[in-house]
């Protein structure tokens, strides 16, 4: 075995969740109630926070006082980084999209066991670079592609169609409201198009807090 694919083996075997429940000191588990806030933008920064069940939104306000929707984090994600970097205040609002268990690890401590955890450090690097392509591949397709297909890109990644293991077909309900921020376009474009991709065939939802996203809408994101 090479020395990247023993470094890769070693990174699939290590769990972060378990690590970070067995480690001494500096971290704490917290439970938030769905819309409840874990930090606000202008909070003082100083832990990180891994997701052990649930999802987490994360909005910024502009100085006008528009906000905008700039990521939606599931199990298994890191947020609250930016303490690590000297950053003094959060540069963005933090909130339980879902009920949400969440492992809350001091700053200090964090850089403690980055430092002496090789493993742990692995892989949260390896997120952070994987979610740094993330971030360039939605300002590319904010830029180039049509309120259509950023809509069906971004209830793709939602459902984790492409990303290891099976998709979430099913996730849970996010208001229109949201999905139009993140998608850069009006509340009633995304109305006309969630109503087409239905009819089409792509999702399924009713009244329930429940979204069905089907691998078909793919077709809306391969189009030319």
């Amino acid at each position: 075995m090479t020395p990247i694919a023993a470094t890769a083996q070693k990174l699939k075997q290590f769990d972060p969740r378990i690590f970070l429940s067995v480690m001494n000191g500096g971290r704490k588990l917290v439970d938030f109630a769905k819309k409840r806030a874990i930090f606000r933008q202008g909070d003082p920064s100083d832990a990180v926070f891994y997701i052990q069940t649930g999802k987490v939104q994360l909005t910024v306000i502009s100085k006008t006082g528009k906000e905008a929707v700039i990521g939606i984090l599931k199990e298994g994600d890191f947020f609250g980084e930016s303490c690590l970097t000297g950053e003094p205040l959060r540069l963005s609002t933090a909130t339980a999209l879902t009920d949400c268990s969440v492992m809350r690890i001091d700053k200090t401590t964090m850089m403690r066991v980055l430092h002496e955890e090789h493993a742990l450090s692995d892989v949260f690097v390896a997120y952070l670079l994987a979610r740094n392509i993330q971030y360039e591949a939605d300002l590319v397709n904010q830029l180039f592609n049509s309120s259509e297909k950023r809509l069906a890109r971004i209830l793709l990644m939602l459902a984790h169609f492409g990303k290891e293991g099976a998709p979430e077909t099913v996730i849970p309900k996010i208001s229109q409201a949201t999905l139009a921020d993140m998608v850069g376009t009006t509340r009633a474009r995304v109305n006309f198009f969630m109503n087409k991709f239905r009819k089409l065939g792509f999702i399924d939802y009713d009244s329930s807090s429940k979204l069905q996203v089907h691998s078909s809408l793919l077709n809306v994101v391969l189009q030319e």
